[in-house]
């Protein structure tokens, strides 16, 4: 299959849902003491990326349900959490704030070892050159046969150094409700239906590893109903700007969070509306240009997706001619060359052949 141009990849790539972002060194943020009571670990779905609120190179946002967790509840919060970390990140920079006086631990992991970074980026781009029946079935294999091991280890470490806490292990939301409503991707119907597929799975594994160290998990897929990208009350970002925002809880659905995992942990239960609701700054609404232009820097265009386009049976000549639209100075006119793309995106997934 061909490729998409670096710059267009990077974007999307920066977009990882269950990925949660890019992996950055940096120093825990403690709130206090230094044998703190709460420790909280993991990636970015327990850094609070996705609240427009970054503190440092891991994120971990003062509106993460963590931080909403100990301001409530007069928790001392030892910040661990880490946008991008993946199962060996927590066992080398973050379980060593734990040790027998670590009252608490909460942590949400597993969606950076399966890759659903790269998954969620092929499946964002238009069917004819993506490949993402093929980054599904690379991410589950993974799924199936590597990650019970590391979550064994992960959970085994916890276990070992903090052995009279309370242990939180949250699973993932769907992030999808069946509709693609933006621009910029191209996910079908059947392709969102098989990523929320793919997180139930992944949440089910989660569910019994940590069950079986002896540690509670706590399901947050029901508390998402209706609140998926989409949705009229969406708790998750689409795909907006600063791209590494995207696909991540906003502060709603930090507070969802925080409300789901507190008697995980021993605490009284944190009706959502009863935590800290600061106003969040509205997600930014790139410009109908700017939308145009990331999907012009696909390169639709190029000889090899116009090739890939003949071969899955989309007519290159409309390609050309809704890209070419993309290009106009009239913003009705791009508008309508964006529509023609997810059309013709459309047109292919309905195909049953566009599957071989």
């Amino acid at each position: 299959m061909g490729r998409m141009s670096t710059t267009t990849r990077t974007l999307l790539a920066a977009t990882s849902t269950l990925a949660l972002g890019v992996t950055l060194a940096a120093s825990p943020t403690q709130a206090a003491s230094a044998d703190g009571d709460y420790v909280a670990l993991g990636d970015s779905f327990s850094a609070g990326t996705g609240t427009f609120a970054r503190t440092d190179s891991c994120y971990r946002s003062p509106f993460g349900y963590p931080a909403l967790l100990a301001g409530q509840q007069g928790l001392t919060l030892d910040y661990q959490a880490c946008s991008g970390a993946d199962t060996t990140d927590v066992l080398t920079d973050q379980v060593g704030a734990l040790d027998a006086g670590t009252d608490r631990v909460s942590m949400t992991i597993g969606g950076n070892d399966v890759g659903f970074a790269d998954v969620l980026t092929e499946c964002a781009l238009p069917g004819w050159i993506s490949d993402c029946d093929g980054e599904i079935d690379g991410s589950l294999r993974t799924l199936r046969t590597v990650l019970p091991g590391r979550l064994d280890q992960v959970y085994g470490e916890i276990a070992g150094r903090a052995p009279n806490a309370e242990v939180a292990v949250a699973g993932y939301p769907y992030l999808f409700n069946g509709r693609d409503c933006s621009w910029l991707t191209f996910f079908s119907g059947r392709e969102m239906a098989r990523l929320n597929a793919g997180t139930a799975e992944l949440d089910q594994l989660i569910s019994a590893r940590s069950t079986a160290a002896g540690f509670t998990y706590v399901e947050v897929r029901d508390d998402f109903a209706g609140h998926a990208v989409c949705d009229a009350q969406a708790w998750i970002n689409n795909l907006t700007f600063p791209v590494d925002e995207s696909f991540h809880p906003d502060r709603a659905g930090n507070r969802a969070y925080a409300a789901a995992v507190a008697p995980a942990l021993g605490l009284a239960a944190a009706p959502v509306r009863s935590l800290a609701q600061p106003p969040a700054p509205p997600a930014p609404e790139p410009s109908v240009r700017a939308q145009a232009a990331v999907v012009l820097d696909m390169d639709l265009t190029s000889t090899a997706h116009l090739r890939e386009a003949r071969a899955a049976g989309v007519n290159p000549g409309e390609v050309r001619r809704a890209v070419a639209k993309l290009r106009s100075g009239n913003e009705r006119v791009v508008r309508e060359g964006l529509a023609e793309l997810q059309a013709l995106d459309a047109e292919h997934a309905a195909d049953p052949a566009s599957r071989g």
